[in-house]
């Protein structure tokens, strides 16, 4: 008889979650799901966002904290340190945590998360979803930290992309064999070709029907936009037939309204504004071509749902850009103004061979979050079974390893934060905090909720009350979530 599974209780950490929309808070949200549905327990740990603070429920009872810590930048939470160690303790006793991941280099909630967990003797796993340079110096900064913190504390480490795994072995001093590589994935039930009689037509021939380029992404310095800039009048300029949509927002929204104006593009470029996630689907098939000018990327989500959507796909060759989809799905091209040029045309190129419901049914094939899912599971079997000595003096040696004065810095966070959690444990036992019930979703009536889109929502002081879940969305009380 094969031997059953091990089921975990997995507390997910990380600034970057729901409200807010990207690619790592739908990485977690998704995953999150799958790992549900084979039968672990999760539960995800991230800051306020406005209003919603306290406890969520999200579909498929995914229970969320939202902690009142304070963002300070790009949604990553001002560092406290050692001041939540004590709730991370009740959370993880309340939900009998065997496990805490935590997600995204820059998420200063996941790293101290990591700090604490091992100070309470739970098995830690860290998954890097970008990639950073050496050279500047808050690289620098953040390189050191996750050499310390990923050297000691954490068990098992993820990332996104062979090209992320290098990067986050040389920058973390890691041994590569203690990396996994687990891709990202797509729910490509949302991202289908549009069939509908109003969908754009196909042109057969691009030299006199219209061909329409979609890009979506934030607008800023890191997703190319100042390329962008560069190429777009090229383009219209060479192909009269080309219309531009971008979507999204950013700081260099205005770099690209100046460009427009200084060379009458207003008929031919539309600036969108910020899509939604659940609209993405909707934004894109509303063009032929989707183009990526990214500058980094351990791994473009956006290249896989555009692909999914039927789109020809086109992107800069950088990071793990390559590693995304096979040669004959994307065009890739050089990190420049002329090789992106190119790169379009030979796209545009592409436009009348393309079949967007074959090229569907092969990426349906290739993602799945489900497989995400089970592959992370035995990455925390593996990190379960393992023996490593986690005590205090243990760790000590492996801060400093990390450097004299870094690992003098944050071996005096460990040791505070071992004697902060003894004191509350003293303080408040273990026996005293009321655990929580794993919840039994099998019940006809709750899972009737769940399937006609209600979730249950609790405030901190554990009033509750039930909302409506909108269309194509995870249930939950946080506004337009």
């Amino acid at each position: 008889m094969a031997a059953q599974a091990r089921q975990h209780s997995v507390v997910m950490v990380s600034d970057f979650f729901y409200p807010n929309f990207g690619g790592v808070e739908n990485h977690i949200y998704q995953l999150s799901q799958c790992l549900v549905n084979q039968g672990h327990k999760v539960v995800v740990v991230t800051h306020a966002y406005g209003d919603c603070l306290g406890v969520r429920y999200l579909t498929n009872g995914l229970k969320v904290y939202y902690l009142p810590r304070l963002p300070f930048y790009q949604q990553s939470s001002f560092p406290s340190l050692l001041g939540w160690a004590r709730l991370l303790r009740v959370i993880c006793l309340r939900e009998r945590a065997t496990l805490l991941h935590g997600h995204q280099a820059f998420s200063t909630l996941a790293l101290e998360a990591c700090i604490h967990a091992s100070s309470l003797g739970l098995k830690v796993v860290f998954t890097d979803h970008s990639l950073f340079g050496f050279a500047d110096a808050g690289s620098i900064l953040l390189n050191k930290v996750l050499k310390a913190v990923l050297g000691a504390d954490v068990h098992g480490v993820i990332c996104v992309s062979h090209t992320s795994k290098e990067n986050t072995v040389l920058r973390a001093c890691l041994p590569p064999a203690a990396v996994a590589v687990i891709p990202n994935a797509v729910d490509t039930s949302q991202f289908t070709p549009d069939l509908s009689p109003g969908a754009v037509a196909w042109p057969r021939d691009t030299a006199v029907e219209p061909v329409v380029l979609v890009v979506l992404c934030r607008l800023v310095y890191r997703k190319g936009i100042d390329l962008l800039s560069l190429v777009l009048p090229a383009v219209c300029e060479r192909h009269p037939h080309v219309r531009v949509l971008v979507g999204g927002d950013g700081p260099k929204r205005q770099l690209l309204k100046k460009v427009i104006a200084d060379h009458g593009l207003q008929s031919r470029v539309s600036l969108e504004g910020a899509v939604p996630h659940e609209r993405a689907r909707d934004f894109m098939v509303r063009g032929h071509v989707f183009v990526n000018a990214s500058l980094t990327e351990a791994f473009c989500m956006a290249l896989v749902e555009a692909a999914a959507s039927g789109l020809v796909v086109v992107s800069t060759a950088v990071g793990g850009v390559p590693e995304v989809l096979p040669p004959d799905m994307i065009v890739l091209t050089e990190p420049s103004a002329e090789g992106l040029l190119e790169g379009i045309e030979r796209a545009i190129q592409r436009v009348p061979h393309q079949c967007p419901q074959v090229q569907h049914r092969r990426v349906r094939h290739m993602y799945d979050w489900n497989d995400v899912a089970r592959r992370t599971a035995v990455v925390y079997d593996s990190v379960a079974a393992s023996r490593r000595n986690d005590g205090l003096p243990a760790r000590l040696a492996r801060y400093l390893a990390a450097g004299n004065c870094v690992g003098a810095l944050f071996g005096l966070v460990a040791l505070m934060s071992v004697l902060l959690l003894r004191l509350a444990e003293w303080w408040q036992p273990d026996s005293a905090i009321d655990r929580a019930p794993a919840p039994d979703w099998s019940v006809p009536h709750r899972q009737a909720k769940l399937d006609s889109g209600v979730a249950v929502v609790a405030d901190i002081n554990g009033a509750a009350s039930v909302v409506q879940q909108s269309e194509g969305q995870p249930a939950s009380g946080c506004g337009d979530l």
